[in-house]
Order: C-alpha cells, then sequence, then structure tokens
C-alpha cells in the first residue's frame, strides 16, 4: 500500500527535495521550494520473490502498419500550417509560449475562426484569464462572426474534461492558459509546477483518447522561457514560442519543437488593427527600410527551419575611453560576437580592443545560426574600415577559430532567395559539394573566401582605392 510522503519542490524549474531548502540548487532561485504531498509506493524486492506484481505483456508489432496517415487540419493561414508542419494533427498537445501583450490569444482566435470556417471543424475557446465578454470584444475587434466557434470560461480541469469526454468532442481545443486551470485533487495553488503539470497531464491524455488537439497557451519568465517545469515541454508534441519586439509591427512564430514536422521553422505575422496578418515574403519586410552605401552594414542570407531569410546585420564601432569597452548585441550571441573580435585580432591583425563594439540584426529578429559569422565580421570589418559593403551583395558563412571559412548548408536556397530580391553578388565560403553555386546556378556572382584574412583585404583593397581617389 502506498504510504504518504512529504516532498520538497522548486516551483521554477520543478526539481525534488528530501527537506526544505531556502535555495535551489538546481535553478539558483530564492524562495522558490515549497512543500507538497505526496506518495510513495514500497519498493518491490528482487526478479525472483514473491511480492513483485506481475504486469501484462505488452505486444510488439511490426515497424510498418496498415494503418493510414491522419488527415491534418489545415487552416488556410500558410504561416501557422508551415509552422506546425502542414497543419493540426488529430490528438496532438501543442504548448504556445510568449510575452504578456504578443498576441498570442488574438492568433489563436484567428485560427480557430480560420479552422471552422474550413470543412466545418468544431473549435472550442477556453478562458482562464478573461471572462466571455472579453473575448467576444477582442472576436469583434478582428472582424469575427457571432458563430466561428464556441467559447467558455473556466479554471477547473475536472469540469473541462467532463464537458470535453464525451463522442461528439470537438476537433480542436484551446486552453488559455495552463497556469490558470487547477486539479482539485491537489493542495497547492494554481500555477504552480505541480498543478501545471498535473493539469497538462489531464488534458493531454484526454486529447489523445478523444483525438482532439489541444493548443497550450503558457505564460513566460522573466528570462524569456516558458513557466513551469521543463517536463511541461517534454510532455506536449509541438512547442512554439511567440517572438516579437513591442517596437516592431511584426510577430515571429518558431518551432522549438516539433514531432510532426520540421523545427526552427519560423512563421511571421504583421500586427495591425485587424490583427495578426501573415507575411509571404518576409525577407522584404525584414529589408524594407535598409539604406544602401552604409558602413557597418551587411546582409545576411540565413535559413530560417526551411525558409531562406535575409536580413540586415548593423555594426557600430566606436572609440572609447572606458578601461573596459562596452560589447552590446541585440539579436545575436554575445559569446559568438567576443569569438569574431577575437579571431579578427589575432589572425587578421584587426585591433578592435580599445572600441566599444555594437550589433543589431535590424528588424528584431533573432539569429542562432553559425552561417551569420561572416555577416557579422564584414559589417565589423566594414564599421572599423569606414568602408561600406556594397548593397547588391549578401555574406553568409562559418568563422572557425584558426580564421578558416567553413562550408554552410543549402548554400544554394539561400543564393536563390538573394536572387529574387535582386541582390547581383554574394561572398561565400568554399563550395565542395559536386555542383557548384555559380553564376549560372544561382544567378550571383560569386566570391568565395577560404580564410577571413582574405575578407579583410578586400575592404584593404576598397580603402587604398579610397585614398587614392581622394
Amino acid at each position: 500500500m502506498a504510504r504518504p510522503v512529504i516532498r520538497y519542490v522548486c516551483q521554477s524549474c520543478g526539481a525534488n527535495y528530501a527537506k526544505w531548502s531556502g535555495k535551489c540548487d538546481s535553478c539558483g532561485e530564492w524562495n522558490s521550494i515549497t512543500e507538497e504531498a505526496g506518495s510513495s509506493s514500497p519498493v518491490p524486492g528482487g526478479l525472483g520473490k514473491k511480492n513483485v506484481r506481475k504486469g501484462k505483456q505488452i505486444e510488439f508489432v511490426s515497424l510498418e502498419g496498415t494503418s493510414k496517415p491522419v488527415p491534418r487540419m489545415v487552416s488556410k493561414n500558410l504561416e501557422f500550417d508551415r509552422v506546425c508542419g502542414g497543419g493540426l494533427v488529430p490528438g496532438s498537445a501543442v504548448l504556445i509560449g510568449g510575452d504578456p501583450g504578443i498576441g498570442k490569444s488574438t492568433l489563436l482566435t484567428q485560427i480557430l475562426a480560420a479552422l471552422t470556417n474550413q470543412a466545418g471543424i468544431k473549435c472550442v475557446y477556453i478562458s482562464g484569464e478573461e471572462a466571455i465578454d472579453q473575448v467576444r470584444l477582442r472576436a469583434r475587434r478582428l472582424g469575427l462572426k457571432g458563430d466561428d466557434f464556441l467559447l467558455a470560461s473556466a479554471t477547473s480541469v475536472r469540469d473541462i474534461a467532463t464537458t470535453l469526454d464525451e463522442h461528439d468532442a470537438p476537433q480542436v481545443v484551446v486552453i488559455d492558459s495552463i497556469q490558470t486551470m487547477f486539479v482539485d485533487s491537489l493542495d497547492s495553488a494554481p500555477g504552480t509546477v505541480s498543478q501545471v503539470r498535473a493539469s497538462a497531464q489531464e488534458l493531454i491524455q484526454l486529447a489523445k483518447a478523444r483525438g482532439f488537439s489541444v493548443l497550450l497557451v503558457g505564460h513566460v519568465t522573466k528570462e524569456g522561457v516558458i513557466a513551469g517545469p521543463k517536463v511541461l515541454e517534454h510532455m506536449v508534441d509541438t512547442v512554439l514560442t511567440f517572438e516579437g519586439e513591442r517596437g516592431h509591427h511584426f510577430r515571429i512564430l518558431r518551432a522549438v519543437k516539433n514531432r510532426f514536422g520540421p523545427t526552427d521553422e519560423i512563421g511571421v505575422f504583421e500586427m495591425s488593427e485587424q490583427g495578426l496578418e501573415q507575411v509571404s515574403n518576409p525577407s522584404a519586410l525584414f529589408l524594407a527600410e535598409r539604406r544602401g552605401n552604409v558602413t557597418g552594414a551587411a546582409v545576411f542570407a540565413g535559413l530560417e527551419g526551411t525558409r531562406p531569410v535575409l536580413v540586415e546585420i548593423q555594426a557600430l564601432v566606436s572609440p572609447s575611453q572606458q578601461a573596459n569597452p562596452r560589447r552590446a548585441v541585440v539579436g545575436w550571441d554575445s559569446g559568438r560576437l567576443a569569438m569574431i573580435l577575437a579571431v579578427l585580432e589575432a589572425r587578421c591583425g584587426l585591433v578592435l580592443a580599445g572600441n566599444e563594439v555594437y550589433l543589431n540584426v535590424a528588424g528584431g529578429l533573432r539569429i542562432g545560426e553559425p552561417a551569420a559569422d561572416m555577416a557579422v565580421a564584414a559589417a565589423l570589418i566594414s564599421a572599423a574600415m569606414d568602408i561600406p559593403v556594397p548593397e547588391d551583395t549578401v555574406v553568409f558563412g562559418e568563422i572557425g577559430l584558426s580564421g578558416e571559412i567553413r562550408a554552410v548548408n543549402q548554400s544554394e536556397s539561400r543564393l536563390k532567395e538573394a536572387t529574387k530580391l535582386g541582390f547581383k553578388n554574394a561572398i561565400i565560403p568554399p563550395i565542395r559539394a559536386k555542383k557548384n553555386c555559380n553564376k549560372a546556378a544561382s544567378g550571383l556572382d560569386t566570391r568565395q573566401i577560404e580564410h577571413l584574412q582574405d575578407l579583410v583585404a578586400l575592404f584593404a583593397a576598397k580603402s587604398v582605392k579610397k585614398t587614392a581617389g581622394g
């Protein structure tokens, strides 16, 4: 028989402790460990002892099954369907996180309306934060019809499960948000680790049993991660993050985890008075306010999931009177910037130690792939030498610690995207594939750089011509 025990759980990361402590050793948070009631089953003996309870044998099947693939529910919102891998899968659990006020509820309201109008998919929206009148007010602002989907305001998981556990259950359910839900069998307050974990588990099990897709809205902490333990992200099938700066008018929906499609896929939306409108060509949006012949600016041909995206990387290098010059980065990894600065100084002789360095990815997009190394280096060299990068040139490539330029994947798709936007030249790493990316293949005049010194030499040659011309 199970015996009751007392355990102590960190409400920030979900770590368990045998006794209370003021600081969590796992995440470093103070006063986040609270007491929770649990149960512990008796430990069974060895395999040969009589007190071991035997379970029923599981059945193994072949890898090739006879069941047909389940059709996806397509909303006809191309950006949302792209991030989900082609649409929502019946019986799947999707976790959507983002900063407060970023537009999560607005996006889901529009998606439910689109799903309802396509093939008569039955959708419900359950809000634990807003009253029904508040949701109706937002729907009217977005121009949605009154019979697009059904609304409800509830926080009890038991009531929600009883309502949804029917034969005519809806096909798509939105829970806004999972932090407001509670299971009445637990003594802890809503929003705690145990409540979030138990509520999500109950809803996910019900969704897989009844075959409807559940979308869980999750809050984020001040560090930008989804609130609650990491186990919540492991329980769901798909994790989407809604990103965007309040000073910019567009939002980015990124797939961090997806069991039914590619990860790191992005969907771009533009915030307007009518809600979130999908952007079919994000490269043109990110480069809309770009000005040519400006020092310290380089266009990077990046790759977000399966989609090539062109963005402008801006750098500013200015003399500093401080002992420790400042390094500020927006939209990129600060540690990787420090590495590129060290390589420029150690391998190329470009001394920037006494200067303040500011780096910005224009438009608010955050870049994580190493292929942006050479574009960052080109922007830094351009700012330091006061020589602009040609406005019709794109740059990409990974930089090693010895200064060598490494090849990146899908170079051809990056160059094709640059060709669509009217670029004529490209500075790329050496192509070691069987099919070279020449002008005939990509439509661009490509210059392959093997070492970072070659990139510095290009700007040095332009500096000599500029001085001679002056």
